[in-house]
């Protein structure tokens, strides 16, 4: 058992030299309100003064005070272990007898055998860190003792606890020294030394509140009882310190401190702990074998090894978890480069890999999120694109209006007794026009997903790259122009793959053919239907005269009666006349059209018709629209909409398969093919080596934190291991 706290100093030891709170370890914390006498009882438990005191705020900085004892007849051996440089130099020979010496970790192996030097370099070290004024700091000073008088002990004298600033004191003195006792105490490995005076009330100890705070079931807490001897006359501490006040599970133990009388007047702990038997002897006899200075060492000593016992396993748990973390964390930084050739072609490859594989969908780190690569890619070109071609209308931007006019200004200054051809490529070049705006975005919606590839390649899949800043710049500038040196050449292409389908209308093209023959037997079919629901010819005596009492044609006729209907009914009788423009509508009255259309001839009719007033002047009339649509101009509409239509899912299809394979090959598949060549023939050079290779400071002081702290722990876990399992129970 006695080997534990060696062993837990030696820890301590090894996780102070790399600065780091990461492991608890079992120590004593010292609590207790401002000149209560936490740094007496500590040079108590030292036997030698070694401490600053005074009245008002003195301990300003946590003192990690390790006790080591060392045997009289084996302390050269130790101090051989320890100090090895101290005992060639011949420095512990000025100690008194050479028996005690002190040492701070801040001043690396340098012995301080008088311990008045070992005051005042922690009066040195306080104002160093904390100023000349009465300001605290929570970073710690270490001190080692070794003596034979002492029991093995690691304890933290903690400033005392105030409630009013004095002096240059910040307002928040009070808040601040709380926080930095409770950082100390809440450690579920640290005993907590509630220090109170006994000529205050218990009830008031603010030393057992702040306990109690972070230990509601005082299993970690005990009672130290100081200054026994200036209670006031008549009264004395038997219920306290007999527990029958406020019950301490670890117990109450009290102990009579130095005056500050006797420290001016050089007397020794060893004198005073003389007397501090005496005095218990006298004033409570019963009690005096479980009081005083040196049981109450022996005290904290038994509990510290059995508080090591109990958390040792989990302390080794602890560390071996936590260097299997920081092992794995330095194999992320990289080793420090030696080869730079080798160094540079390993990462540009790796880069270039991985980069083909998240294309491929093969790459080790697999997005969940969101697509990303070739998925992404895949969506955007039967997704997005595919989706985008389907919703254009094979119509859209074409009026019935529209096609009429491109047939007569195909046919010149002749009536056309067919519909001439000329008009329906005109039109069809049109509508397949529209489609490369969607194509030439599928390809920019591409080259984005690409670009996005490597930024997730650098996150995920090549964190070597975060080391070297500006490697990782230059990869990121090379891959970019060359995407973007490929983007001009993919437009090129999929710009020609349009002009190649306006360049040539292909009317016998099998798919197209059919189409037409199919066309074909329907228009005939319905021009059957048509001519059998046509109303029985009107006699000519009933037939409708014009204005002149001449006979009129029945296209006359219908003009003739619109104007009778716009004359009487207004544009309301027109409206509800209007058609859906097909061509049945226009032969089962003589009247339906699109709505556009019929407003557009309601508007020429009422400008221009003689019977409103108006002269006529053949000038000013532009095309002649001002009529229906006959039934002849209504077939030859809807047989020219008819064959745009059929053309333009075929050359729709065309477009939908042959633009993704045009992206895979000019821009996809080269980019892949070419990458690793690019990287090689941009970066790999060897004027360029030196400045590419250069690590952030950021990197290279992590991984050397990284090894200090994997060192410690491969360290601290040697140290637990030298314990038997015997030696634990």
């Amino acid at each position: 058992m006695e080997a534990l706290i060696p062993v837990i100093n030696k820890l301590q030891d090894v996780f102070n030299t790399v600065g780091a709170d990461i492991i608890q370890l079992p120590q004593i914390a010292v609590v207790g309100t401002q000149s209560s006498g936490k740094s007496s009882v500590l040079e108590s438990l030292v036997g030698r003064d070694v401490l600053p005191r005074g009245t008002g705020i003195v301990t300003r900085r946590p003192l990690i005070l390790q006790l080591v004892n060392v045997d009289p007849e084996d302390r050269r051996k130790t101090g051989e272990e320890n100090e090895s440089n101290a005992w060639k130099n011949g420095r512990l020979s000025k100690g008194i007898d050479g028996e005690e010496w002190g040492k701070f970790l801040h001043t690396k192996n340098k012995i301080y055998p008088d311990f008045d030097e070992i005051r005042q370099e922690i009066e040195t070290e306080t104002e160093r860190i904390s100023g000349n004024n009465k300001g605290i700091s929570d970073e710690p000073i270490h001190l080692k003792v070794f003596s034979p008088h002492v029991v093995n002990l690691t304890l933290v004298d903690l400033p005392g606890i105030t409630k009013v600033p004095v002096g240059d004191q910040p307002k928040d003195i009070e808040l601040q020294i709380r926080e930095l006792i409770l950082k100390y105490i809440s450690n579920p490995n640290c005993i907590i030394l509630a220090v109170t005076a006994a000529n205050t009330d218990m009830a008031t100890s603010e030393a057992l509140k702040v306990a109690r705070e972070v230990d509601p079931d005082g299993r970690r807490t005990l009672a130290v009882v100081t200054k026994l001897d200036l209670m006031d006359a008549g009264t004395d501490a038997m219920d306290v310190l007999m527990g029958r006040v406020i019950p301490v599970k670890l117990g109450l133990i009290g102990v009579v401190n130095r005056s500050q009388l006797d420290i001016n007047n050089k007397k020794s702990v060893a004198d005073a702990i003389r007397d501090e038997h005496a005095f218990l002897q006298k004033k409570y006899p019963s009690l005096a074998n479980r009081n005083g200075t040196k049981y109450l060492a022996r005290t904290l000593n038994r509990l510290l090894m059995h508080h090591i016992r109990d958390c040792l396993p989990e302390l080794k748990t602890r560390i071996n978890v936590l260097a299997a973390q920081y092992q794995s964390l330095l194999g992320s930084y990289g080793e420090p480069v030696e080869d730079q050739s080798s160094t540079l072609l390993q990462l540009i490859t790796k880069f270039a890999t991985e980069y083909c594989n998240t294309i491929e969908g093969t790459a080790k780190y697999i997005e969940t999120a969101e697509l990303c690569g070739g998925a992404r890619i895949c969506y955007i070109f039967h997704e997005t694109f595919g989706r985008t071609l389907e919703s254009v209308d094979p119509l859209g931007g074409l009026t019935t209006i529209d096609v009429l006019t491109a047939i007569r200004n195909a046919t010149g200054p002749r009536p056309a007794l067919f519909v001439p051809e000329v008009s329906f490529e005109l039109l069809v070049k049109r509508q397949v026009k529209r489609l490369e705006e969607p194509s030439l975005r599928c390809v920019e919606l591409v080259h984005e997903e690409m670009q996005r590839i490597i930024q997730h390649c650098s996150n995920y899949s090549t964190q070597e790259l975060l080391r070297f800043p500006k490697l990782h710049d230059a990869i990121v500038e090379v891959v970019t122009s060359l995407l973007r040196k490929r983007l001009p050449v993919t437009n090129e292409m999929v710009h020609n793959l349009v002009a190649i389908e306006l360049a040539y209308i292909n009317t016998k093209h099998p798919d197209f053919a059919d189409a037409c023959g199919l066309m074909n037997n329907n228009i005939e079919e319905q021009r059957r239907n048509r001519m059998r629901e046509l109303p029985t010819a009107v006699p000519r005596d009933k037939s409708l005269k014009g204005p002149g009492g001449q006979s009129l044609s029945p296209t006359e006729q219908m003009a003739s009666a619109e104007d009778e209907g716009l004359k009487a009914g207004g544009g309301a009788q027109g409206d509800q006349d209007g058609g859906t423009g097909n061509w049945r509508g226009m032969l089962k009255k003589g009247e339906d059209g699109l709505p556009d259309e019929r407003a557009k001839a309601q508007a020429l009719m009422a400008a221009h018709s003689p019977q409103k007033g108006y002269a006529v002047n053949l000038l000013d009339v532009p095309v002649p629209v001002a009529r229906k649509l006959s039934a002849r101009e209504q077939r030859d509409c809807e047989v020219i909409e008819r064959l745009i239509k059929s053309y333009f899912l075929i050359v729709r299809k065309n477009i939908q398969d042959s633009v993704p394979k045009a992206v895979m090959h000019f821009l996809v598949n080269h980019v892949k093919d070419s990458l690793q060549s690019e990287l090689v023939g941009q970066l790999y050079k060897s004027g360029l080596l030196d400045d590419l290779l250069t690590e952030s400071e950021d990197m290279a002081q992590r991984r050397n934190e990284a090894a200090d702290m994997l060192k410690a722990l491969q360290k601290a876990s040697q140290v637990i291991a030298e314990i038997r399992e015997t030696h634990l129970w």
